[in-house]
């Protein structure tokens, strides 16, 4: 080995300390073998523990106590081309497959016993009505809707409403509000648009605190759509908090058994994201896939949503 190369290091699965294989190794290499391994174990080990809270690398790197830049640099390195954003996804994705799996027979009886008598379609306690398929071909002429942006968990939110309830509901990045605007005008271009704050912010407030989710006070939301997005929208209403479900079942009780590529269009048009959960819907190996406002938004609501269930907040 030549003077500049770095002592080979092996990461161990299971505690043990790190194994330097050059004997030659100088004292300070060594030493600093061992703090980089104990960073990476403390970093895993965050990440492991908190990834239902998506953690940033900011987070992460006050935590550990480096700068992003260098945590980046030694983290990607000693997980060959892995970077904290990516294990995070890894161990979500991992995640989501188990609950997947463990949650095929309830998902079943979720939808057998669909909408019996109760007000409570889901966890945040939606009651609905469906604008008539004549409002809807009339693509919003004659309808009122207003809108407001508000943060939320996952990025700026844009809440819209209507005389009925809640009809939209969008997230943007910060630089794209304009183009979550434009493609919710695009669903209903005849529509009369005001920008009216104070209207939206009781909306964004019940919808991200889940204290706020009471059957006494249900969200009133109107579903604007065809005839059959409706229909999938409303089969979205019956998949309960911690379970995930795939399009081909949705199309399965739906009596559609063929038609799993056109609910994966009905999901993907979903107009009011998160209320109408169509980030639980995921690829038949569950697989997460397929959200209009980005995959990684769709990781990070499904972490959110574990993290609440498993701190007995909702």
């Amino acid at each position: 080995m030549t003077p500049k190369q770095k002592p080979l290091i092996h990461l161990p699965l299971d505690g043990d300390c790190p194994i330097v294989t050059d004997a030659q190794t100088s004292k300070e290499d060594k030493q600093e073998a061992l703090r980089d391994y104990d960073t990476i174990r403390r970093s895993i080990e965050y990440l492991t523990d908190h990834w239902r809270e998506q953690p940033s690398l900011e987070r992460l790197s006050d935590h550990i106590g480096l700068s992003p830049h260098h945590l980046q640099r030694l983290f990607t390195r000693w997980t060959g081309g892995l970077s904290p954003k990516g294990f995070i996804q890894a161990v979500t994705l991992d995640n989501a497959k188990k609950i997947l799996d463990q949650s095929a027979s309830v998902m079943e009886a979720s939808f057998e016993v669909g909408l019996s008598g109760s007000s409570r379609l889901h966890d945040l306690f939606v009651t609905h009505e469906a604008i008539t398929p004549g409002a809807y071909k009339a693509k919003g002429e004659g309808l009122t809707i207003l809108f407001g942006f508000h943060p939320s968990p996952f990025g700026k939110a844009l809440v819209m409403v209507t005389d009925h309830g809640l009809a939209g509901l969008a997230f943007a990045d910060k630089g794209d509000e304009q183009a979550a605007l434009s493609d919710m005008y695009s669903r209903w271009p005849r529509a009369n648009y005001q920008q009216d704050d104070e209207a939206t912010r009781p909306f964004a407030a019940h919808i991200f605190t889940p204290q706020a989710w009471q059957q006494e006070q249900p969200l009133r939301i109107t579903l604007i759509g065809t005839d059959f997005e409706v229909r999938v929208w409303e089969m979205l209403l019956k998949i309960p908090l911690g379970n995930m479900t795939t399009y081909s079942t949705i199309a399965r009780h739906m009596g559609k058994p063929k038609a799993a590529r056109a609910v994966g269009s009905a999901v993907g048009r979903n107009p009011i994201s998160f209320v109408v959960p169509c980030h639980r819907v995921v690829g038949k190996g569950g697989s997460i896939c397929g959200y209009h406002w980005g995959l990684t938004r769709k990781r990070a609501i499904l972490g959110w949503e574990q993290g609440h269930l498993g701190g007995n907040d909702i």
